[in-house]
């Protein structure tokens, strides 16, 4: 992708820890690299920087000639891929597989509260009121993940681990993927939904997920069932996941990444009985960040040394 003799600018945003700092400069030794707090803060570097590490804005990418590569923090990419980045030939590399495994654990949170109706004991604790009722449990119960990438995955032999049934679908699902009991093809999702007890969404947000869970999708969930999305917003239509929630289509749901953020003040969602909401946090962890850096670390090595870098964004995919 390059050679040693280049010179390059390493423009690097959101990097607060001075241990980081050190890291990407040693290994763009004896490269230049600017650190800055935000992508709005580039200004004038954005005529000289070969690398930008952020996520550009639309109409600064035309101030960037000499560009070759981005690396977004973010794991999912649909916030980098505006048009501008969709024409160009510059080359765009996420940090997929940064918060898979707090995403995973997350999803496991949400479920175990929605089993055990979890926000009835904090309501109790309020009210010093010993409420004591039967309960679910996830022992023999089925979970069907949608997306099985490296938070799926991770769901999976967390699953596996409560003694669950998992299932997934997936575009190639002739592709075995630990802990997956069985996988199906996109077009039998309505198959795999109906013998499900909780829906995950791990799934990126692309032109093929965006909206795919309506109303045939949420009929299609037996009515016991629950609906969990840790991964993107939009996924799920908001107007068909209400009547679902409200009409006791669906048992329930945990929500933690929305189709607006955040969630605006007035959104039913707050107030139905049956719905945990978080605000989408679930890979906010040390744990996360510190994979990111090492993930664009060992990337920055990669480029410097002209070899294939990790993570390279399909634009025509979205991941």
């Amino acid at each position: 992708m390059t050679s040693r003799g280049d010179s390059q600018l390493v423009a690097v945003t959101g990097l607060p820890s001075k241990e980081d700092v050190q890291r990407v400069r040693q290994t763009a030794s004896p490269h230049d690299v600017v650190v800055v707090p935000t992508v709005d803060d580039l200004g004038p570097l954005l005529h000289r920087a070969t690398v930008v590490v952020g996520t550009l804005r639309p109409g600064q990418l035309v101030d960037a000639p000499k560009l070759r590569w981005v690396h977004s923090w973010s794991a999912g990419a649909d916030r980098d891929l505006t048009d501008e980045m969709r024409a160009s030939d510059v080359v765009l590399t996420s940090s997929s597989g940064n918060g898979g495994i707090p995403l995973a654990e997350h999803a496991m949170l949400l479920m175990l509260m929605l089993d055990r109706d979890a926000p009835r004991w904090l309501r109790a604790q309020a009210d010093h009121r010993w409420d004591r009722n039967t309960h679910g449990e996830l022992n023999a119960r089925t979970l069907a993940i949608v997306g099985l990438g490296h938070a799926g995955a991770d769901l999976a032999q967390k699953a596996k681990a409560f003694h669950m049934t998992v299932l997934g679908v997936r575009r190639r699902a002739e592709l075995a993927v630990p802990c997956v009991d069985h996988l199906y093809a996109p077009e039998r999702l309505h198959d795999m939904l109906s013998r499900s007890d909780f829906v995950v969404v791990t799934a990126p947000s692309t032109p093929g997920t965006r909206g795919m869970f309506g109303r045939a999708e949420f009929a299609a969930m037996p009515r016991h069932s629950y609906f969990v999305c840790i991964s993107r917003g939009g996924i799920a239509q908001d107007d068909a996941l209400l009547d679902a929630l409200r009409s006791g289509e669906i048992a329930g749901a945990g929500i933690d990444a929305h189709g607006t953020e955040p969630l605006v003040a007035d959104s039913p969602f707050w107030d139905l009985p049956n719905v945990i909401v978080t605000p989408h946090n679930g890979a906010t962890t040390p744990g996360t960040a510190r994979r990111g850096v090492d993930i664009f670390v060992e990337n920055l090595r990669l480029y410097l040394q002209g070899n294939t870098l990790r993570n390279i964004v399909d634009k025509t995919v979205g991941y």
